[in-house]
């Protein structure tokens, strides 16, 4: 175990991605706290506005993100600077990604229930980098030997079967499945056997005329939001805290 540990997480090429890891988890919780607290109007924070405009978290995030993604790429992986940088840049990112149901709304859904794709990025982030952290490599480029590393067309060959994999998964409309797939080949190969969900393009397609798929993918859609919907729904107000209740339209 402790030599796992070492080569996989201690050793210094992976330095800067557990420090910039940790960096991204620590602001995206301290953040979330004292946006909470500032929703509470509790404790000594409160919102920046300047010039009547209220400025988000998102925005010296993405400065950051910036200073420290070019200054690690100018520092390598070694060294004082790559871990200083690597922090930097995680604690960016953990802003940027906190707001990112902003970004993608071009709206403040922050506290609404568009506000909480926030939180599944952030937690999918988290996972990814994880496993990479851990010893998995992108594509499933770990499991390939030295020998057919030396050979870029085995390399290359195993990049697209395992990116056909993480298409196929995601026609399939289970994206969080594809994007682990890119990383934990084994999870792509299991997206592709079970059904696809109901809507989904693969659905659309190949169930349009089978009537029994398209209920057997119906049935197991609703089992599977019935048992982890809930779970998720209170996951997800523990670290962000309750969305504001859907106020009715005036008439």
């Amino acid at each position: 175990m402790g030599h796992w540990l070492h080569r996989n997480i201690v050793e210094p090429g992976k330095l800067p991605l557990l420090l910039a890891l940790t960096a991204f988890v620590l602001t995206f919780l301290i953040t979330r706290c004292v946006t909470r607290l500032i929703r509470a109007g509790k404790g000594p924070f409160g919102n920046i506005s300047t010039g009547g405009v209220h400025i988000h978290h998102v925005v010296p995030g993405v400065v950051l993100s910036i200073v420290g993604g070019f200054g690690a790429v100018a520092s390598g992986r070694h060294g004082f600077g790559a871990a200083l940088f690597a922090v930097v840049f995680g604690i960016g990112a953990g802003l940027v990604l906190d707001e990112f149901a902003l970004i993608l709304h071009l709206d403040d859904v922050y506290w609404s229930e568009e506000g909480r794709k926030s939180v599944e990025v952030v937690v999918l982030t988290a996972a990814l980098v994880g496993l990479v952290l851990a010893g998995f490599s992108p594509f499933g480029v770990d499991d390939v030997t030295q020998g057919e590393a030396q050979d870029r067309g085995g390399v290359i060959s195993s990049v697209v079967v395992n990116f056909l994999f993480a298409m196929g998964v995601l026609l399939k409309g289970k994206a969080r499945m594809a994007i682990f797939s890119v990383i934990v080949p084994l999870v792509g190969i299991i997206g592709l056997i079970r059904l696809a969900r109901p809507g989904s393009f693969w659905a659309r397609r190949f169930y349009g005329r089978r009537p029994r798929a398209r209920a057997r993918a119906m049935l197991r859609a609703y089992r599977h939001d019935k048992r982890w919907a809930g779970p998720r729904r209170k996951f997800q107000d523990l670290i962000a805290g309750k969305p504001d209740p859907v106020r009715p339209l005036e008439p």
